[in-house]
């Protein structure tokens, strides 16, 4: 699922500031965008997340900005300045002309002005606090598009269930029909075919094992076009996908599943379908139920 939050937290030494976005995905998949100096904070910020969320590309930023130190007196670093002032004497004793350092260049130089030390404990807990907030808002942004998934999810069962209440009175019919057929067709090729000069071929076996063949042939390839059953498990697993829905919770993966069962349900329909409008309706079917499977794949 996408959701998008950040906040920011200040304190004595500076402003914590934590952003977390995610995008849709399968699985759990954490970055962190993390300074080299606040890495240590890696597994705290890790642990925290994953106990919040379990689907979705999660990044997140932490970024810390040093309070400036405003009129409060500087110290320098006078181990750091006496080094300098040593080798400015050796590298003037062997090239006289060599200038000296400005103030500027001395105070601008690393480590000569010595900043205060940052708690790491009162650091971490900065961290924790503006973690929790930003989760806060970061889990309700999720939410909010997982309601407007419910709605666009509960819509496609409505339109599924539609299907298979139109259907299902088709079914007696396709297989009279398919009996009738079937029936013609093994008549003549028991005993009606032509023969070589055109004309009727005498039967080749008697009437009473010609109807008991017929009946025998017909019952066993009636099965196959006979879908009643793929539509009571197709009405079952909208059901329960339906209960899986309103019931919430963590439902992103057994929906996966009751995906897969349903356009399986439809696929078979589809190969069985002695009907156009059968056939037509098995399309319908994976198309609604592709259009949800692709959201579902977004819920966690």
């Amino acid at each position: 699922m996408t959701g998008y939050a950040t906040s920011s937290r200040e304190s004595a030494a500076g402003t914590v500031t934590i952003e977390l976005k995610s995008v849709n995905s399968r699985f759990l998949d954490l970055q962190f965008r993390i300074n080299d100096d606040l890495r240590a904070l890696e597994p705290l910020l890790r642990e925290a997340i994953m106990g919040r969320v379990a689907r979705g590309k999660v990044e997140c930023r932490l970024s810390f900005g040093r309070k400036a130190q405003g009129d409060s007196r500087l110290d320098t670093n006078e181990a750091l300045l006496a080094s300098l002032a040593e080798l400015q004497k050796n590298v003037q004793a062997r090239f006289a002309d060599a200038a000296p350092f400005s103030v500027n260049e001395l105070l601008r130089w690393p480590g000569v002005l010595a900043e205060s030390e940052i708690s790491q404990e009162s650091l971490q807990a900065d961290v924790q606090a503006t973690l929790a907030t930003t989760l806060e808002a970061f889990i309700g942004a999720r939410q909010r598009e997982g309601l407007v998934l419910e709605t666009m999810l509960l819509a496609r069962i409505d339109d599924l269930e539609q299907l298979v209440l139109r259907i299902t009175p088709l079914v007696p019919q396709a297989v009279a029909q398919f009996h009738q057929k079937a029936i013609e067709r093994l008549q003549e090729a028991l005993g009606l075919a032509l023969g070589a000069n055109g004309n009727v071929a005498a039967p080749t076996i008697s009437k009473e094992e010609a109807q008991d063949r017929i009946r025998q042939e017909v019952t066993l390839y009636g099965i196959r076009v006979d879908v009643a059953e793929e539509l009571t498990r197709l009405s079952g697993h909208l059901k329960e996908t339906r209960s899986i829905i309103k019931k919430g919770g963590q439902v992103g993966k057994r929906l996966d599943f009751m995906m897969q069962e349903l356009n399986r349900e439809a696929n078979t329909l589809g190969s069985k379908a002695a009907l156009k409008e059968l056939s037509d309706a098995s399309m319908q079917m994976k198309l609604l139920i592709e259009q949800m499977r692709e959201q579902v794949q977004n819920l966690e």
